[in-house]
């Protein structure tokens, strides 16, 4: 492996939603229990986080809504529904965390991407906290305004060459 090189592949599936609804304030990363046709699914880009949230029962960490198309080439023991609950792999301490976090009002876990890491299927979960209506036009406006200021100095560049 080249030193250097950053270890992550481009995302196999993003929730781009979530930081529009949440502002993210810790984030943790989960492996994922999926079968064979799944990952070959994943990878080749047949997955959608649209509505995916994740649940903590039982001392263990669940994504729901989470579709992952079916394999075209796969076999007949292919899961038969695209949108089932899959489970997540954290450490105990990690879940007791998010527990408590997710305890206090206004708090959730929200997925926020899908990635490999060394050849395994990762999540990248989110602690959010929901933004209201005037606090995404407010998120909104700085956008727009940083996107002025970029493009003004884009401008200002060019003219000096």
């Amino acid at each position: 492996m080249v030193k250097g090189k950053d270890q992550f592949d481009k995302p196999l599936a993003q929730n781009r939603k979530a930081s529009h609804d949440y502002f993210i304030e810790d984030t943790f990363e989960a492996g994922m229990v999926l079968t064979g046709t799944e990952i070959k699914s994943l990878r080749g880009g047949r997955a959608n986080m649209g509505d995916a949230f994740a649940t903590i029962r039982n001392g263990e960490i669940f994504l729901h809504n989470m579709h992952i198309s079916p394999f075209e080439q796969g076999n007949r023991h292919n899961p038969t529904d695209p949108t089932r609950t899959r489970k997540l792999l954290m450490h105990k301490a990690q879940i007791r965390k998010l527990i408590g976090a997710s305890k206090q009002e206004g708090y959730t876990i929200v997925p926020l991407k899908v990635y490999t890491r060394n050849g395994y299927a990762k999540c990248l979960l989110g602690l959010g906290r929901g933004k209201k209506n005037y606090d995404k036009r407010e998120s909104a406006a700085k956008k727009d305004a940083e996107r002025d200021i970029q493009r003004a100095l884009r401008e200002k560049q060019k003219v000096a060459r």
